[in-house]
């Protein structure tokens, strides 16, 4: 996938966060479209990995996931992957009483389409919920695995099949991996939204890129490549990994790095949050978020991915989001 220089521009030129896109009301969190969907979500996401499995207590879980909606965190992600539905589990013992105030999303890693619509089944009786927002291909990774999802009877078939049926709104794909099969998998589907590492390391890329293959002073990334793919084709767009699993912490502000990835043209970021008072400050950070200007991303992404940039992508490729 040759980069040409329309998409190149595409990528070097962020969309400008306007006031209009970050609509809120006081002490409110702000919010923007997810795409064009025609629904807003607010920019900060609960995520329920590795790090919401991080409360051992399941009351403390619950406790954590209650007070994040309760401060305007509506956005829940999970996925069958975390916990082998242990997430989803402790999700759904909340949604017979909130169910209406959130915008609850999960995701399926299982190839095998007879398999992934057992789990899908077992997703909506863990969520206990008749209706999901949004259910992602879960971390897709190379060519061959594009071309397992894509096969005819295959699961974005399946996922088709729950959209029309309404039984989802709508249908996703999510990769910390490889941005080029992702890119292509965006410009091929019809998928709604997606979600992608994104932070200050210009995530992505570093193992599958052959050399000379990109205009001079461009860094290949989730940034650069699948996300000007996606804003074009009007997606809502999901950040993820905006510490890199804390690679990135200590290596700049927690404010700044959160601030970056806001200051794309997202629609949210998901952060894992495994204590309560990271959900507070996370949420005092997006109500007071103001866009970086251009130069000051630029400084921190180039500061942060040549001293980082190597050294994640190396620790993603081949990982489990579990």
């Amino acid at each position: 996938m040759f980069l040409t220089r329309r998409r190149f521009l595409e990528s070097a030129t962020a969309t400008t966060l306007t006031a209009a896109a970050l609509e809120a009301a006081p002490g409110k969190l702000p919010q923007r479209p997810f795409g064009k969907t025609g629904v807003r979500v607010p920019i900060l996401a609960f995520g329920s990995g590795s790090r919401f499995l991080m409360y051992k207590e399941e009351d403390r879980a619950l406790e954590a996931l209650n007070r994040a909606i309760d401060l305007g965190i509506t956005y829940i992600d999970t996925a069958y992957a975390y916990g082998n539905g242990l997430s989803e589990e402790r999700i759904g013992k909340i949604m017979p009483a909130r169910r209406r105030e959130v915008f609850l999303v999960t995701k399926i890693n299982e190839r095998d389409p007879d398999k992934a619509r057992r789990i899908i089944e077992g997703s909506f009786r863990r969520l206990q919920t008749d209706r999901i927002d949004v259910i992602h291909v879960h971390g897709l990774a190379q060519e061959e695995d594009l071309a397992r999802i894509e096969a005819k009877g295959g699961l974005l078939d399946v996922l088709r099949k729950l959209r029309d049926e309404k039984a989802i709104r709508f249908m996703g794909v999510t990769s910390h991996e490889n941005p080029e099969v992702l890119a292509k998998a965006l410009e091929r589907h019809d998928f709604n939204c997606t979600q992608m590492a994104l932070n200050a390391a210009l995530m992505g890329a570093a193992a599958f890129t052959p050399q000379g293959r990109y205009a001079p002073g461009f860094v290949p990334s989730f940034e650069t490549l699948a996300l000007p793919v996606a804003n074009r084709k009007g997606l809502g767009v999901i950040a993820m990994k905006v510490f890199a699993q804390e690679k990135l912490l200590g290596k700049a502000p927690v404010e700044k790095l959160l601030q970056y990835s806001l200051s794309l043209p997202v629609a949210t970021c998901v952060l894992g949050m495994p204590q309560l008072e990271h959900i507070e400050r996370n949420v005092q950070v997006a109500r007071d978020f103001r866009p970086l200007p251009a130069d000051e991303r630029k400084r921190l992404s180039g500061e942060l991915a040549s001293t980082m940039k190597a050294a994640v992508d190396r620790h993603f490729t081949g990982h489990v989001d579990a």
